[in-house]
């Protein structure tokens, strides 16, 4: 069999953006002649991922689960080209062994590398493939892990899969997790988390930085109104505090229960079971947040070009 380097695999690669496996399996096919291996793996359409690699992936799903047990719980964020793409089935079951072995792997691993459960290799190399097979660049885009061992964790997946949510509660009386009310006060906040998007649980947990961002913002804002340099402190004090209670879940007006805070209800509900209940911590992700799409041009444009070919 013809000895192939991993230089050679490593340029292959580069000029191909194949999986390495179908690069070495190439150059060893080619007996190791680099311009073979290229065509070898154009035509089996293994390069088709490269020319995709460049295209934004905006949409796709947002999948949870959580354990049987409730101790744990998942969050994954896979992304495809076209909303079109993303309603088929293979990559619906992508997402879900993606989700599968989220649920099995250590805190901040990297999902990319680890074996894909259905075979095939790992999963970034079953990615490239699907990239192949759909003519679409998918991302694995991030994912998240939470875990609560006095306490649940529950999940919240809105429009399909276009927001999802994770919350994590502590309770000093862990038999009170599986509690009717104890579930009811996990969904309604997992619910809350997704249509008011809080970037933080307290406002204890806003950094520094943060805050003397926004209020350079509010002390730019006083001075183009006018207002007096000796009051605008006092203002901008009364601005922050406003700001915080918009963007720290336990500050936030219940969306359900207008005239009560996150935490006065948690607090009612601590009372209620006679446990403390806490919230632990929770993830947020929204499809395709922060991604810059690209612009597309109209129909008209469209047309232009094509007359011009």
């Amino acid at each position: 069999m013809t000895q192939v380097s991993m230089q050679q695999v490593k340029e292959l690669r580069d000029r191909t953006q194949a999986g390495l496996n179908d690069c070495r399996s190439a150059l060893i096919e080619a007996s190791g002649d680099m311009d073979k291996a290229v065509d070898i793996i154009l035509k089996k359409g293994l390069a088709k991922s490269a020319k995709r690699a460049g295209a934004v992936a905006a949409e796709g799903e947002i999948a949870a689960s959580v354990a049987s047990d409730k101790k744990g719980g998942v969050l994954v964020e896979v992304n495809i080209q076209t909303d079109f793409a993303a309603r088929n089935d293979d990559f619906k079951t992508f997402v879900r062994n993606v989700l599968t072995v989220a649920a099995g792997a250590a805190v901040g691993a990297d999902l990319a590398s680890l074996p894909y459960p259905a075979g095939g290799g790992s999963i970034e190399e079953v990615r490239q493939a699907l990239v192949g097979k759909l003519g679409e660049n998918i991302t694995l885009r991030r994912w998240a892990k939470l875990t609560s061992d006095k306490g649940l964790v529950h999940s919240y997946v809105h429009m399909g899969g276009k927001i999802g949510v994770l919350i994590a509660l502590q309770l000093g009386d862990v038999s009170k997790a599986s509690d009717a009310t104890t579930l009811k006060f996990a969904d309604d906040t997992a619910m809350q988390i997704a249509a008011m998007a809080p970037l933080h649980l307290t406002s204890a947990d806003i950094p520094e930085d943060a805050k003397a961002r926004q209020a350079e913002i509010y002390e730019a804002q006083l001075a183009d109104e006018g207002k007096p340099v000796a009051a605008r402190p006092k203002i901008i004090e009364g601005k922050i505090a406003k700001w915080a209670k918009e963007i720290c879940l336990a500050e936030q007006l219940s969306v359900l229960e207008t005239e009560k805070t996150i935490d006065q209800i948690r607090a009612e509900l601590s009372k209620a079971l006679g446990t403390e209940v806490t919230i632990k911590s929770f993830v947020r992700y929204q499809l395709g947040e922060g991604i810059e799409k690209k612009k597309t041009d109209d129909f008209a444009a469209e047309v232009m070009k094509m007359s011009q070919v």
